[in-house]
C-alpha cells in the first residue's frame, strides 16, 4: 500500500510545500505535483489544466471561457506549471521517485467552462466533443515533457469532482434557473476514453479521482481507469466496487486510516493480503482550505496508515 496527497495545498511558494512532499513520499509513496491555488486562477485546478489544452481560452469574472485567442491567464497557467516542474525536477535530482500530475478531467471541464456566447461547454454536444479530445491531446504532449524530466513511474490523476453533477442532471445553467440535461454513462465513457488513451499510449498509468457522493463506479473502470481514489467517509461498500476490485481496478482510500480501510474491503469481502498491494492512502480531497500544518498533518496520516497496512 502506497500514499499520496490529492493535489491542492496551502501557501504560495512552491518550495518548502515540494519538500514535504517529497519527505513524506519520495520513498515508498507517490510524490505529486502541488497546486497551489492561493497564487490565483492560472493555478488552481481548472487553470492549471486549461494550461495544457491546446485551445484558446480566457479568464473572465464569471471564470474561463473559450475564446477567439488565448489569453494572458492561459499563458500564465501554461508558464507557471513549467517553473513548478522546474523546481520539482530539481529537487528530485537525487530521487527515482513515482511522480503524479493532476489534471481536470472533461467532464468536470464540460461543467465549468462556457462557451465563447455564453453558458457552459456541457450544453453542447460538439463543443464537449472538441474540449474532451483537446484535453487528451494537452495530457499527451504533457505525459511526454513529465517522461523527459522525472525517471520513475508516471501517474496521471483525473480529477472529476462535478461527474456526478453532470451525470445526474444537477449542472445550473447560466440563468440559474434551470439545470443542463444529464449526460448518459456511454456519452460520458466517449469523453472520458480519449483522455484516458492518450495516458495509457504515452506509458503513464490513469487513476480517476472524485471526492462527490455517488461515485459512478462501473463507468470509471469501464472507461480504463487503472485506479480509483474516493472518499471513503462517502462511499457505501457493494457489489459495484466489489467488481471493480476483482476487474483489476485498484481502490485509493481518501481520508481513511488503517482500521476505516480494513472495514471498508472487510465489507466488500477481502482480506487484508488481497489490496494491500493494489491501493493507496490518500487525504480526502485537496487540502487548499486548510493551514499549513494541517495539511502537512494529513499527508502524513496518509503515508502512516499505508506503511500500517502494509
Amino acid at each position: 500500500m502506497r500514499a499520496t496527497g490529492i493535489g491542492s495545498m496551502p501557501g504560495e511558494e512552491l518550495a518548502p510545500v515540494a519538500r514535504h512532499v517529497i519527505d513524506t513520499f519520495g520513498d515508498d509513496g507517490i510524490v505529486f505535483v502541488p497546486e497551489l491555488p492561493d497564487r490565483g486562477a492560472p493555478s488552481a485546478m481548472l487553470g492549471r489544466t486549461l494550461g495544457l489544452v491546446p485551445l484558446p481560452i480566457d479568464l473572465q469574472p464569471a471564470g474561463w471561457r473559450l475564446a477567439p485567442g488565448e489569453g494572458m491567464d492561459q499563458r500564465r497557467a501554461r508558464s507557471a506549471l513549467r517553473a513548478d516542474l522546474d523546481l520539482l525536477e530539481e529537487l528530485l535530482a537525487e530521487h527515482d521517485a513515482a511522480v503524479k500530475q493532476q489534471v481536470t478531467g472533461p467532464l468536470t471541464l464540460a461543467a465549468m467552462v462556457e462557451r465563447p456566447r455564453g453558458d457552459k461547454v456541457l450544453s453542447d454536444h460538439g463543443a464537449r466533443r472538441e474540449l474532451a479530445e483537446a484535453l487528451g491531446e494537452g495530457v499527451r504532449d504533457h505525459v511526454r515533457e513529465l517522461r523527459r524530466r522525472f525517471s520513475g513511474e508516471l501517474t496521471v490523476q483525473v480529477d472529476e469532482p462535478a461527474i456526478t453533477a453532470v451525470l445526474g442532471g444537477k449542472v445550473p445553467t447560466a440563468s440559474g434557473f434551470g439545470r443542463h440535461r444529464s449526460v448518459d454513462a456511454p456519452l460520458a465513457d466517449a469523453l472520458l476514453r480519449p483522455v484516458v488513451r492518450a495516458i495509457v499510449d504515452e506509458g503513464a498509468r490513469p487513476v480517476v479521482h472524485s471526492c462527490a457522493p455517488d461515485v459512478p463506479v462501473a463507468l470509471l473502470a469501464g472507461a480504463g481507469f487503472e485506479a480509483i481514489a474516493f472518499d471513503v467517509s462517502l462511499a457505501r461498500p457493494s457489489d459495484e466496487w466489489a467488481q471493480a476490485f476483482e476487474s483489476g481496478t485498484d481502490l485509493w482510500f481518501g481520508g481513511a486510516d488503517e482500521a476505516r480501510v480494513e472495514d471498508f474491503m472487510g465489507r466488500l469481502g477481502f482480506a487484508a493480503e488481497s489490496f494491500a498491494a493494489r491501493g493507496a492512502v490518500t487525504p480526502a480531497c485537496g487540502l487548499a482550505g486548510r493551514s499549513p500544518a494541517d495539511a502537512r498533518r494529513a499527508l502524513e496520516l496518509a503515508a502512516t496508515a499505508a506503511r500500517s497496512l502494509t
